[in-house]
């Protein structure tokens, strides 16, 4: 038993795609979702730092890159069924940690499986780190609607989509990223052209938030 059969299922993140049987004028992989949540992380991080906050770069990178490894094994499961029910996320999460345990126990080296059962655990929580993850994670949900939006993809999913994480990323409790988004990023997305009208979607989100 080696590290080799961890290296080898990195590939399979690549083959899970996100959001899966909708109509989607462009794919997202979950290997590519972890890594554009890192960039995230790593500029709302940065934020956060410039405005006199103590950042664990070490445990934000290790969280955000790893934070969907887990779909390895169930898939992606959209965010609709996931959060149907606290009792349905629990389960999925419990069967999560279990198939994880199950691989780290089975396919890492014993010498690393302390540091793999750390690393591999559930990254949002309540610290600023977690927090990150969690913020950095929905952008990307909610970029991915916009894509769609932005291209005139009428499938009433991505609509749902975009209002949903845009309300949680306005809910997240990091008052300095929140403010950012708000006032930098969303008065960007709302000037662009696009064939379904962004500015009111944005802004019934808004006065309701």
């Amino acid at each position: 038993m080696g590290i080799h059969r961890f290296f080898t299922s990195l590939t399979d993140l690549e083959r899970i795609i996100r959001c899966p049987g909708r109509f989607k004028f462009e794919e997202h992989n979950v290997a590519a979702h972890s890594w554009k949540v890192s960039q995230y992380a790593m500029f709302f991080g940065t934020l956060e730092e410039m405005e006199g906050a103590t950042v664990d770069w070490k445990s934000l990178y290790e969280k955000t890159i790893n934070h969907d490894f887990a779909e390895v094994f169930i898939g992606d499961i959209k965010t609709p069924v996931k959060h149907a029910s606290p009792e349905l996320k629990q389960m999925i999460s419990h069967v999560e940690e279990k198939m994880m345990e199950k691989f780290i126990i089975h396919e890492i080296p014993e010498e690393f499986q302390e540091i793999f059962f750390d690393r591999m655990k559930e990254g949002k929580d309540s610290t600023l780190e977690g927090l990150l993850l969690e913020f950095a994670d929905k952008l990307d949900l909610f970029y991915e609607a916009f894509s769609e939006l932005k291209r005139g993809n009428t499938d009433k999913e991505f609509v749902s989509m975009y209002e949903e994480a845009l309300t949680k990323l306005l809910k997240i409790p990091l008052p300095t990223c929140v403010k950012y988004f708000k006032n930098v990023i969303l008065a960007d997305v709302v000037s662009e052209k696009t064939p379904i009208d962004i500015t009111t979607l944005t802004q019934d989100v808004l006065s309701e938030a």
